[in-house]
């Protein structure tokens, strides 16, 4: 029970992106479509989870005065893991994300969880920790990312819903995330309000 409630936690109590409002900028950068929230959230949720128990382990062994270096080397590592492999299997998708896929070493979310718990409790724990919330990141941009490319083009998953000419442009350009984000966080601070 105690195990379920670290990865519950990541999802819903300490949701980065709807919650904690961390790792914003892949947040709104990357949300174009589902697919892309979806690729991202997941590319961020296997490093989340993989860093998380690699630094689990090492952290006895790793001094105070070079722990940050040593964590970010660590996520440099499975960042890269990531890229080759969007790159080999995935190319569209890697194409489409860009430059966010090497930024995950330096996203708050990874490097937070890395710090605050990682380097405090055990590798199982600190692999559900990761899990956690890499999956509430990759819900909370998968959902951002089809509400635009619903509103903006018609399309859920790329699927047509309605026809693009019937779309609201805004909602796939760089304000459309912002709006959408702002109603989201808002809907889930009012859901938060009747518990």
């Amino acid at each position: 029970m105690e195990r379920f409630k670290i990865f519950y936690n990541g999802i819903v109590k300490e949701n980065p992106t709807f919650v904690l409002l961390l790792g914003m900028c892949p947040t709104l950068g990357t949300t174009s479509s589902a697919l892309n929230g979806m690729g991202m959230g997941l590319a961020t949720a296997f490093v989340l989870m993989a860093s998380n128990m690699a630094i689990s382990s090492i952290k006895d062994f790793v001094p105070d005065k070079v722990r940050i270096p040593v964590f970010v080397v660590v996520i440099a590592t499975f960042v890269t893991v990531v890229q080759f492999l969007m790159q080999a299997y995935m190319p569209a998708l890697y194409a489409s994300l860009g430059l966010f896929i090497p930024l995950i070493v330096v996203n708050c979310i990874v490097l937070g969880r890395a710090e605050s718990y990682a380097a405090k409790n055990g590798v199982i724990n600190s692999g559900l920790d990761g899990l956690g919330s890499g999956m509430g990141f990759t819900l909370a941009l998968t959902i951002l990312g089809a509400l635009r490319e619903f509103l903006g083009t018609g399309k859920f998953f790329g699927l047509t819903a309605f026809p693009e000419k019937y779309g609201s442009l805004i909602f796939v350009l760089a304000p459309g995330a912002f709006i959408v984000l702002g109603y989201l966080i808002a809907l889930v601070n009012r859901l938060k309000s009747r518990d």
